[in-house]
């Protein structure tokens, strides 16, 4: 099963705020700057997309509502999702802050109507946290994907191997998971405007544009591909969330957005924990499904929001190209609980350690207004 909470930021404002209900509204930043990172359905009828200048969203509709995210709202709620998925099955393997995939093998085996049970399920959590989720059941992760795609919001979609050429070749190239803002024009241009082109088209020229993506392609559509659950071990080394964007996106002030909300879920994570890191570390995922990372290493172990929010900014500024991302995650890695941490630090001379790090804070306040690493302590100079 794939779930996926539909327009998880708008839906929360909306349950805060009950006189937002049915009215257009996106979450985003506010200003000239200012970027859409959720749009409401209500929004979206108007053509507003996350992505979307703000100012240019409210040019689309001039009763337009702007907030900006809460994240520690979206937070609680969405723990209250994945615990509420959990009653139903355990095996679950979170993708981002409001989808997940989970191993429904067993709790569908012992119903007679899949249909009425995931109806319950959806319902249930509709009820209890007043959030609304679009379910999609498959023998394989793609197809769970494309299935809960299909219907939205409050959608229960199922797909069988013997229903992807009925289901999936007939759609919209563009609603092929993996198919990017960046390759579907490439693909139109030849003349690919439906998934099930992808079969049928010389494949010695697909694979020239598809690259790598064209053989987990292949295998997505011939309904092989991935059906493991990947879950967290019981005692993490390290604690991670990321999101992929509705769209594509090289939009400095989105993907800032999101590192916020993330670098907020890993904080809060690492807290209920009990947890300590010295290395956070940002990946992206580039529209060619090409997984990037950079990490900061620091002395002194945290889980502070605002700490772990200027060391992820950090290591996103380390990448160098400016193409469009699909996807961006936050690990606080090197964990370690606070009790242990405590105990090391009580074994080396601390007043020493303090002098060191109030010298790493100056040189670090110097690099950053040079807008590039300047200084450094003598001892990291390589010989």
């Amino acid at each position: 099963m794939h779930i996926d909470l539909n327009a998880f930021f708008a839906t929360a404002e909306t349950i805060i705020h009950p006189e937002y209900e049915g009215k257009p509204l996106v979450v985003g930043g506010i200003g000239r700057r200012g970027i859409v990172s959720t749009a409401n359905y209500e929004a979206r009828k108007y053509g507003i997309h996350s992505a979307m200048p703000t100012y240019k969203a409210k040019e689309l509709c001039k009763d337009l509502i702007v907030v900006p995210g809460h994240f520690d709202l979206y937070a609680k709620l969405s723990d209250e999702f994945f615990k509420y998925v959990a009653t139903y099955s355990p095996i679950i393997q979170v993708a981002s802050i409001d989808e997940c995939f989970v191993d429904m093998s067993e709790p569908l085996s012992k119903v007679k109507d899949a249909e009425a049970y995931l109806k319950e399920l959806q319902l249930g959590l509709y009820n209890k946290t007043k959030l609304k989720c679009s379910i999609g059941i498959g023998p394989t992760k793609f197809l769970a994907k494309m299935a809960s795609d299909m219907k939205k919001p409050m959608g229960i979609t199922i797909i069988r191997k013997r229903d992807i050429a009925r289901m999936i070749y007939p759609l919209p190239i563009e609603d092929m998971f993996g198919i990017g803002k960046k390759t579907s024009p490439v693909l139109r241009k030849l003349g690919i405007t439906k998934i099930g082109d992808l079969i049928t088209y010389d494949q010695v020229t697909l694979k020239h544009v598809l690259g790598r993506f064209y053989y987990t392609c292949m295998d997505w559509l011939n309904g092989k591909g991935s059906d493991k659950i990947e879950t967290e071990e019981h005692d993490p080394k390290s604690i991670g969330t990321s999101r992929t964007f509705e769209h594509d996106t090289d939009n400095y002030e989105e993907i800032k957005l999101m590192i916020k909300w993330l670098a907020k879920d890993v904080s809060n994570r690492a807290k209920e924990e009990n947890k300590l890191g010295t290395t956070v570390q940002v990946t992206i995922k580039t529209c060619d499904f090409r997984l990037h990372t950079k990490s900061v290493t620091y002395i002194r172990p945290t889980n502070d929001y605002n700490f772990i929010l200027e060391q992820a900014l950090k290591a996103y500024d380390k990448f160098k190209f400016n193409e469009p991302i699909r996807l961006v995650g936050v690990t606080l890695q090197n964990l370690k609980s606070k009790e242990e941490t405590q105990f090391q630090m009580s074994l080396f001379n601390y007043q020493t350690y303090e002098e060191e790090n109030k010298t790493k804070l100056i040189i670090n306040d110097l690099n950053r207004k040079m807008k590039k690493d300047v200084f450094k302590r003598a001892s990291e100079v390589k010989k």
